[in-house]
């Protein structure tokens, strides 16, 4: 056990320093490398008395140095995420701005759109859980869409937030290189450009979620937003992610419940759903995951003002109770 320990702690170190701020991204490797190789000397090798205690010391000053590094707002992001949203409440309306509604025509040519929406929480009647898989497996993507009975559904999506030319690592995203967003968006856009245009695998579930605790969810959501948008944040994998914070936030909006690994593997997140009564037990639940796949319903509705409609024809919902979502003009 002490070997692990010490040997967490160097691996932590070097990935911390690979992944770091240092201007000259050349002198990250080596100096993980001369950290990683420092410290195998001073733990096991040296035979000064004092080498554990000095690797500490260099340890601590790589922790220091490493929780200082501040997130900001000021970075070239991608356009996909270059627009952080921000929510005003006026009792029960609602006026978000910062809304994504891209035009997609692959998925690397759109044509940029952000708007503002008004939505009014007497309004909202149900709420819809996205499960999104690059390959299904343990690991994929969650997200949320609010159900209104007057107004289109308003999506959130809890993501990284990464520059023009990046991609999302795993490891990187846990050593501070991805600030955090929470995208609001259109479902013809943050749904439909993950079915048609990024190749990934969507299931849409309808959460037996009472309307009072989607409207306290939601206004948690919103909370969150307005903090996001005067402070940044850096996204980590495990403890500031998508699924991790969805479920934090229905604790705060009242959800009971314990922890369970699948919020961590959250490829398994809709077996967890359906286990814990969440959603529609009616059926088996592999015949609910069959019917809850929306990708043949959502393809060549690029630009269809029913999308939402017509992704959700055939899916299942709690005592096959569809609530109806409002069109673009109602109010």
């Amino acid at each position: 056990m002490k070997t692990l320990f010490w040997l967490l702690l160097i691996v932590w170190g070097s990935l911390a320093i690979y992944y770091s701020n240092l201007p000259l991204a050349e002198l990250r490797l080596p100096l993980a490398v001369t950290f990683a190789g420092f410290s195998i000397w001073a733990v096991w090798l040296s035979r000064l008395k004092r080498g554990k205690a000095t690797f500490i010391a260099v340890f601590a000053a790589v922790c220091i140095w490493w929780i200082l590094i501040p997130a900001s707002h000021d970075r070239p992001w991608r356009p996909e995420v270059a627009v952080m949203p921000r929510a005003e409440i006026d009792g029960d309306r609602v006026r978000i701005s910062g809304v994504r509604n891209f035009t997609y025509r692959s998925r690397t040519d759109f044509t940029e759109n952000y708007e503002e929406r008004e939505v009014q929480l007497s309004h909202l009647k149900a709420l819809d859980f996205y499960v999104s898989y690059w390959r299904e497996g343990w690991v994929g993507h969650t997200f949320v869409s609010f159900i209104f009975d007057n107004a289109p559904p308003l999506t959130i999506s809890i993501e990284t937030r990464p520059e023009v030319g990046e991609g999302f690592d795993p490891i990187a995203s846990m050593f501070k290189q991805f600030e955090l967003i929470y995208v609001v968006g259109d479902e013809k856009d943050l749904v439909g450009v993950r079915a048609n245009h990024r190749g990934e695998t969507v299931y849409l579930y309808r959460l037996n979620t009472s309307p009072e605790d989607a409207r306290q969810l939601l206004l948690v959501y919103l909370a969150r937003i307005n903090e996001l948008a005067d402070r940044p944040e850096y996204y980590h994998l495990i403890s500031n992610s998508c699924t991790i914070n969805i479920v934090r936030y229905a604790n705060a909006a009242g959800r009971a419940g314990r922890f369970d690994i699948r919020h961590l593997l959250n490829g398994l997140i809709d077996s967890y759903l359906y286990h814990s009564g969440r959603v529609d037990t009616t059926l088996p639940f592999d015949e609910l995951r069959r019917q809850s796949l929306i990708n043949d319903a959502a393809r060549g509705l690029h630009s269809d003002p029913d999308f939402s409609q017509k992704i959700r024809a055939h899916v299942p919902t709690i005592g096959n109770k569809q609530v109806p979502t409002g069109s673009p003009g109602a109010g």
